[in-house]
């Protein structure tokens, strides 16, 4: 759940696209809250410089080209364009989103089409769609339409003849929505949605609903159709599902070496995951988080057939265990590939994560075949047990609620978050506890990570 997922089981902390209402909400176990901290790098041969400050709750952000960025905002659902460091004096797309806790404007990508061909540009988009304005979900108590996809055309400084690709489920709660979307190595898109608090075979409940769209990565045509005959099976919509398992996912991204997709899952109360994403992969949710059983008053003891009992789809569908765990929940969220040398060379096609409820970015270096990550000491088990062995593999700190990241045209990092981390504390913000209200126009701000010796700005 991040806050965009993250949380606690009746009450999870989703990330960004917010997570956690009033069933689940992530805590900063065994954390020290470092949301009004100064961002830092660890390493001092890098800085942290601010690009823009001011955006309203924002969730994700794309590249148009360099120095040219969309940025997300949850609840008014409006798309924003910053250039060069100014934003524009009006969105480029204001659509009607249903907001109440994880719902909103929640996921942007961009088809690249280099060789053009009069093709115009298209720009995905996915979020909770209201009938007739913004949080009528809220105000009026009224049922979104959806959880929807949607294909846009970039005509000037416009977003134009929107084409709905996926039209998905956006209950029973209004959490664990996901919302991460990326156009993958064979130009397909690949959406993240979390499982609503439903209980289909796409989490791993025998006997239960059919499999519906929910709890996975789902996998479409940039004009919506499924690819193939389907992975998991050649009906509708398990034909969608390239990942199911799944909880709610905040970050998804393919490796620039291997094109494999790799992504980032948040637990309940433990057991946020990093993982590999082969075709078919089973995440385990809701009988596994992390490497333990789900749904205890703690992590317990690691599984020793974790595999036992869980939807197969004939042999079609497999699970395999995370490439890494916390034995808490730290509200993790973005994902990234630095396909970039202008940090050093010692950095390129690392893997970075980033978390909501500490503000903290991690980096992971890969194994020779890039099949796992290169873990040592401490951490060969694949699991972070305690804040020393957080701290190995943190990069920086001081970031705030991180909703995304991503490495821009130019080589850097650019890092979007909001300024405070913590669990959902619902339509009124505590004065006491480090917690976010979803429903909030909570500022946000790009940084940019560049060399200290940079005059990027």
């Amino acid at each position: 759940m991040l806050k965009f997922n993250l949380i606690r089981e009746t009450h999870c902390i989703y990330l960004i696209f917010i997570f956690s209402i009033s069933t689940l909400t992530l805590l900063s176990v065994g954390f020290t809250h470092t949301s009004a901290a100064t961002p830092t790098i660890n390493d001092p041969k890098l800085k942290v410089e601010v690009l823009f400050k001011g955006l309203k709750f924002p969730t994700s952000m794309a590249f148009l080209g360099s120095n040219d960025i969309l940025v997300l905002e949850k609840n008014d659902g409006t798309i924003q364009r910053i250039v060069n460091g100014t934003l524009l004096p009006k969105p480029i797309l204001d659509v009607n989103v249903a907001k109440r806790s994880e719902r909103g404007l929640l996921g942007i990508a961009i088809a690249k089409n280099d060789d053009q061909n009069g093709q115009p540009v298209y720009v995905f988009l996915y979020f909770t769609e209201s009938a007739k304005k913004d949080g009528n979900d809220i105000s009026e108590g009224q049922v979104p339409l959806g959880n929807r996809l949607y294909r846009y055309e970039l005509v000037g400084d416009k977003l134009v003849n929107p084409k709905l690709l996926l039209d998905l489920p956006a209950e029973p709660y209004p959490y664990h929505n996901g919302g991460r979307i990326v156009i993958g190595p064979d130009n397909n898109v690949y959406l993240a949605i979390g499982d609503l608090g439903n209980f289909t075979e796409a989490q791993n409940m025998q006997h239960r609903a059919n499999i519906d769209g929910r709890g996975g990565i789902l996998r479409v045509t940039q004009d919506g159709k499924s690819v193939g005959n389907g992975i998991l099976g050649g009906s509708y919509p398990i034909n969608l599902y390239y990942a199911y398992g799944i909880r709610n996912s905040f970050g998804i991204a393919f490796d620039p070496v291997t094109d494999r997709l790799w992504d980032t899952e948040n637990g309940d109360h433990y057991g946020d995951e990093i993982n590999l994403v082969y075709p078919g992969f089973n995440s385990g949710y809701r009988k596994i988080q992390g490497v333990w059983k789900a749904y205890q008053s703690g992590p317990g003891p690691v599984l020793s057939n974790p595999a036992e009992g869980l939807v197969d789809f004939g042999g079609r569908g497999k699970y395999s265990m995370p490439e890494f765990t916390w034995n808490t929940t730290i509200g993790v969220t973005a994902l990234s590939f630095f396909n970039s040398t202008k940090l050093g060379k010692v950095y390129e096609n690392d893997l970075f994560v980033g978390d909501f409820n500490n503000g903290n970015i991690y980096r992971f270096e890969l194994n020779k075949d890039r099949t796992a990550l290169n873990l040592q000491n401490h951490l060969s088990d694949k699991i972070a047990d305690t804040n020393k062995e957080f701290e190995e593999v943190t990069f920086g700190q001081g970031f705030g609620g991180i909703t995304d990241m991503k490495v821009g045209p130019d080589g850097y990092l650019y890092v979007l978050s909001i300024h405070e981390g913590g669990q959902d504390c619902y339509a009124v913000k505590s004065t006491t506890d480090t917690c976010v209200s979803y429903n909030s126009g909570l500022e946000g701000t790009i940084f940019m990570i560049v060399p200290a010796n940079s005059k990027a700005n």
